[in-house]
C-alpha cells in the first residue's frame, strides 16, 4: 500500500540510522539492544489504576464534564444523524481507494514544494525524522501534539541521538515534566488535578512563580511564559495531523491553544508525522469532519485553531516541510473486512468519554498510545494479537454499547471487539500446546454433546459447588473458574435441575 520512494528518505541517502534501540512499536526488541519488559495484561495493567482513587476521582469528573458537553454540542444541529452518516461514508469510500488518494496526495506535496517519506513502520519513521533533525543541527525540537509522533517513539529516539523534545501542549507538557503517561486521546493529563500540575510546575518547571495559585488561568500563563522563549528561537518542530487533503496536499492541523499553529509557522523546518488513514479526497470531504470533529471531541461548534498548509511559501514560514506518511500496521487493518472500520476513527475521544471501563482504570492499562474503546481495537490490529498484553485489549470492554451510540463515524467498536475475540481465540488454537482455557473449552464441549454426559456433569457439579457454598452465596471457584469470582459473587444453583423438576412433576 505505502510505495517505496528510494532516494527520498535520509535514512536511504546515506545520512546513517536513527541511533535507537528500543521497540519498533510492536513491543519487539530492536536490532541494537534488548528491548523493554513486555506489557502486562490489561487485567494486571488497570490494579493500580483501580486502586488510586484520586485518579479514578480525576477521571470521573473529566470524562463527566466532556461527555455532557459533547452531549449539548451533538443536540443542536438537525442533521447531526445525517452529519455521521456522511462521515461514515466518505471515511469507507476513502479507504477503499488509499493507494490512489495517497499516490494523489504525494503529487500535490511534491508539486508544493514539500517531500514525502514514507514509513512501513515505527523503526523507518524514528530514522527518517531522527536524519532530517539531525541534518538541521538543531539539538532541540518543538513538538504540537500528535499521536503518531507518540506511537514512533520519537521522543526516545532524538533523546538517544542527543535531541531534546520539548511538548508545547499543556497537557503534554504536564505529562513530560511529571514523566508520565498520557492517559487520554484529547487529555492527556486528565488523570491529574489541578493540585498536582501546580506542584509539578513549581518543582519542575524553570520561572515558574513560587505563589503560583492552582487556578487554570495562572497555570496556563506559566506555561506560556515558559514555552515563549523556545518558539522565538525553534529551528525545528514535529507536527502530527488531523487530515491531510489528497486533491491539494494540504495538511490541516486542528487544536484548541494555539501552540500547534507556533510549531508549524516560526521554526525553519517542519516535520509532520501522519497515519496514511489520515486522507480525505477533497475539500468538500474536509467540511463534514469540520463538524463532526469539535462536537463529539471537545463540545465545541468549532475548534478555535483550524491550521492548514501546503508545502512551503518563500519568505513565509517554514523553508523546508518534509511529510512522513506511516503505516505500521494500518495496511493489516485495511485488509480486514470488519476490523478495517477502526481506520474511520477522527481521534475526537468521544468513545472514551462514555466507556465506564475507561473511566474506572484510565488509559495507561491501554498501552501507551491509544487508550480506551478505540485503542482496544485500533491497537491489536496495529500490532497484531500474538503479546500477551495486545491479545487482552478486545476483552477490556462490557459491550455495553455507548461508544457505538456517540461515534462521530459510525464505529460499531463492540462489534469489532466481538470479531478481535474471535481472532484472538483462533490464534491460541494454532500453539503447539493448547492453552489452559482451550482445554477446559474442549472439555465443556465433549461433556455438553450428549444429553446423558450433560446431566451427569450437571448433577455432580451442583453437589459440589453446593458444598462451597457459605450464606448461600459462592465467593470463590477453584482453579481458571476463579476469575469469575474474582470481582463478583454466584448465588447458589438450585438443588434440583429444571429437567429433573420436569420429569418429578410429571412422572
Amino acid at each position: 500500500m505505502t510505495p517505496s520512494s528510494p532516494g527520498r528518505t535520509p535514512s536511504s541517502a546515506g545520512t546513517g540510522g536513527d541511533g535507537t534501540a528500543g521497540t519498533d512499536g510492536r513491543g519487539t526488541a530492536g536490532a541494537r539492544g534488548p528491548g523493554p519488559p513486555p506489557r502486562p495484561k490489561f487485567a494486571a495493567a488497570a490494579r493500580a489504576a483501580l486502586t488510586d482513587t484520586r485518579q479514578r476521582r480525576n477521571l470521573r469528573g473529566a470524562t463527566a464534564v466532556a461527555r455532557g458537553r459533547a452531549a449539548a454540542a451533538t443536540a443542536e444541529p438537525a442533521d447531526w444523524e445525517a452529519l455521521r452518516e456522511a462521515g461514515r461514508a466518505i471515511r469507507d469510500e476513502t479507504l477503499l481507494g488509499l493507494d490512489t488518494h495517497l499516490e494523489g496526495l504525494e503529487r500535490a506535496v511534491t508539486a508544493a514544494g514539500g517531500t514525502v517519506h514514507w514509513a512501513p513502520d515505527a523503526a523507518e519513521a524514528r530514522r527518517i525524522v531522527t536524519a532530517l533533525v539531525r541534518a538541521t543541527g538543531a539539538a532541540e525540537v518543538l513538538k504540537a501534539g500528535s499521536l503518531a509522533v507518540r506511537e514512533i517513539g520519537a521522543g526516545d529516539a532524538l533523546a538517544r541521538a542527543g535531541i531534546t523534545l520539548r511538548e508545547t501542549a499543556l497537557a503534554d507538557l504536564v505529562v513530560q515534566l511529571g514523566e508520565d503517561e498520557p492517559s487520554h486521546l484529547l487529555s492527556p493529563a486528565a488523570h491529574r488535578d489541578r493540585a498536582e500540575i501546580r506542584e509539578l510546575f513549581l518543582r519542575k518547571m524553570p520561572g515558574a512563580p513560587p505563589d503560583l495559585p492552582d487556578d487554570p488561568e495562572a497555570l496556563a500563563a506559566a506555561a506560556r511564559a515558559h514555552l515563549r522563549g523556545r518558539f522565538l528561537s525553534a529551528r525545528v518542530a514535529i507536527t502530527g495531523a488531523n487530515f491531510l487533503v489528497a486533491e491539494t496536499g494540504t495538511v490541516v492541523v486542528l487544536e484548541s491553544e494555539g501552540n500547534g499553529r507556533m510549531c508549524l509557522t516560526l521554526p525553519d523546518t517542519l516535520i509532520t508525522v501522519a497515519g496514511i488513514e489520515k486522507v480525505v479526497p477533497t475539500w468538500a470531504d474536509l467540511e463534514v469532519f469540520l463538524q463532526l470533529l469539535p462536537r463529539s471531541s471537545s463540545g465545541d461548534r468549532m475548534t478555535p485553531y483550524v491550521s492548514s498548509w501546503t508545502g512551503v511559501t518563500p519568505g513565509d514560514g517554514p523553508a523546508e516541510f518534509h511529510l512522513v506518511l506511516l503505516d505500521n500496521g494500518r495496511t493489516q487493518a485495511l485488509a480486514d473486512e470488519i476490523g478495517r472500520a477502526a481506520l474511520r476513527c477522527v481521534r475526537c475521544s468521544a468513545c472514551l468519554n462514555v466507556c465506564p471501563v475507561y473511566e474506572r482504570t484510565g488509559g495507561r492499562a491501554y498501552g501507551p498510545v491509544y487508550p480506551g474503546p478505540i485503542g482496544a481495537i485500533l491497537t491489536p490490529q496495529m500490532r497484531g494479537v500474538e503479546s500477551a498484553a495486545d491479545a487482552s485489549l478486545p476483552y477490556a470492554s462490557t459491550l455495553c454499547g455507548a461508544c457505538a451510540d456517540v461515534c462521530p463515524v459510525k464505529i460499531d467498536i463492540p462489534g469489532v471487539l466481538v470479531h478481535l475475540r474471535g481472532k484472538v481465540v483462533e490464534s491460541r488454537r494454532r500453539r503447539p500446546v493448547p492453552t489452559p482455557e482451550l482445554l477446559m473449552m474442549r472439555g465443556l464441549a465433549w461433556t455438553m454433546g450428549d444429553p446423558r454426559r450433560y446431566e451427569t456433569a450437571l448433577r455432580r457439579g451442583t453437589r459440589w459447588v453446593r458444598l462451597m457454598s457459605r450464606g448461600g452465596r459462592i465467593r470463590r471457584l477453584p482453579g481458571l473458574l476463579g476469575t469469575w469470582t474474582e470481582a463478583r459473587d454466584l448465588p447458589l444453583p438450585p438443588s434440583e435441575s429444571f429437567r429433573g423438576w420436569w420429569r418429578r412433576r410429571n412422572a
